[in-house]
């Protein structure tokens, strides 16, 4: 099978990069050792068992990897091939969550569903198949890209869907998030500013009546602009938060030595595991985190820009920016940069859904590394 439904000139196929490669590698093993050393002590105290989260997140690990294997060389044109199924697909598990026994509600938030031992959060799964269908559907289309009715519409009413889908599991921030890394493929995509603009003026005042019409988000966005107004409640994650990543000095406590994860910061194995991290490893090990990631980015648009091919191009960028995008966005909840979010730090916060996911993200990234347009492209970093 072609790996592409577009007619395009030949590509030269050539092994992966494997510098993406050992980068997913090594984010992949410090995200294991972070996790564990984060989270024994509240495995211990709540859970009776210090191996509690890393074994869970081991088993989703294997499972990952297999995924990530399988990704990175099956034939983009048989993941063509299945985008509309996987659409529907992601449709029907973000519906299922609201299904009685099968959706399983946290805090208030149904995100998750539920089938015996097995439990996934299919907003995760939406992160893979938007940008795989945003590629797909702007390949097929992009002659026609001036039009709203023959060139973005579709994407837009499947864009706006998933949207509400997720939204409505009480899940704003996610919402919000698939939805910018779906308008960033749009306008790599070449579609005209106009479009853009008239989107601005939509979605605007509706986030922000959404953000000022429920008490916890708002709680949020006022425990972040001040802080001290409550800092015993609304504020207090993101304060202790910030106050275990200024605690950890130049080179940090050391590995297994922080304090504050034991009880400081609340659901730190989760989407607040960075300041476990900033404690233990320092400044330094933010600068070789950076670095990891750095180097993931880099490789990974790169990647983007040495495809010809239209479908390949897009998808790479879309899937780089998704993994890259929650790296930047979690980072600055942690710093308190930004408000709580919710979104995870890839690689590391606890959740299978989010480790497996990632990894078979990786994997598509790590497949299309392997076709570039010309013979001449030189491999330099």
């Amino acid at each position: 099978m072609a790996d592409t439904f577009s007619p395009e000139r030949p590509v030269r196929k050539i092994m992966p990069d494997h510098v993406l490669i050992a980068s997913v590698a090594v984010l992949l093993g410090v995200g294991l050792v972070t996790l564990y050393s984060a989270s024994a002590s509240f495995g211990q105290r709540f859970m009776g068992d210090r191996f509690y989260f890393i074994s869970r997140q081991l088993a989703f690990c294997g499972i990952g990897i297999l995924l990530f294997i399988a990704a990175s060389v099956v034939p983009l044109g048989f993941v063509r091939a299945l985008v509309p199924c996987g659409v529907i697909f992601a449709v029907v598990l973000c519906i299922l969550t609201f299904i009685p026994h099968i959706g399983v509600s946290k805090n208030g938030a149904a995100r998750w569903i539920s089938i015996g031992a097995f439990s996934y959060q299919p907003s995760e799964f939406v992160k893979l198949m938007l940008p795989l269908y945003l590629a797909h559907i702007f390949d097929k289309n992009q002659k026609q890209i001036d039009s709203f009715a023959r060139g973005i519409r579709s994407p837009t009413l499947i864009t706006t869907l998933f949207f509400l889908l997720i939204y409505l599991q009480n899940n704003f921030s996610t919402a919000v998030f698939v939805t910018v890394n779906a308008l960033i493929i749009f306008f790599i995509a070449g579609v005209k500013f106009r479009y853009f603009l008239s989107a601005a003026v939509i979605l605007a005042p509706i986030c922000t009546l959404l953000v000022f019409t429920s008490s916890h988000r708002l709680l949020r966005v006022i425990s972040f602009l001040w802080p001290d107004q409550d800092p015993l409640g609304a504020a207090y994650q993101l304060r202790s938060s910030i106050l275990t990543v200024g605690s950890g000095g130049i080179w940090g406590r050391g590995l297994g030595r922080g304090v504050r994860k034991i009880s400081s910061v609340p659901e730190i194995q989760s989407d607040f595991i960075f300041s476990a991290y900033t404690e233990e490893m320092g400044f330094a090990g933010v600068l070789l985190f950076y670095l990891i990631f750095l180097i993931f980015a880099v490789r990974g648009y790169r990647t983007a820009l040495e495809q010809r091919d239209t479908f390949k191009r897009l998808l790479a960028f879309g899937l780089v920016t998704v993994i890259s995008s929650q790296a930047l966005i979690n980072i600055a909840v942690v710093s308190g940069m930004l408000p709580v979010t919710g979104i995870p730090l890839p690689f590391f916060s606890a959740g299978g859904s989010s480790l497996a996911t990632t990894l078979v993200i990786a994997g598509l990234i790590v497949n299309v590394s392997r076709f570039k347009k010309d013979a001449e492209d030189a491999d330099v970093f």
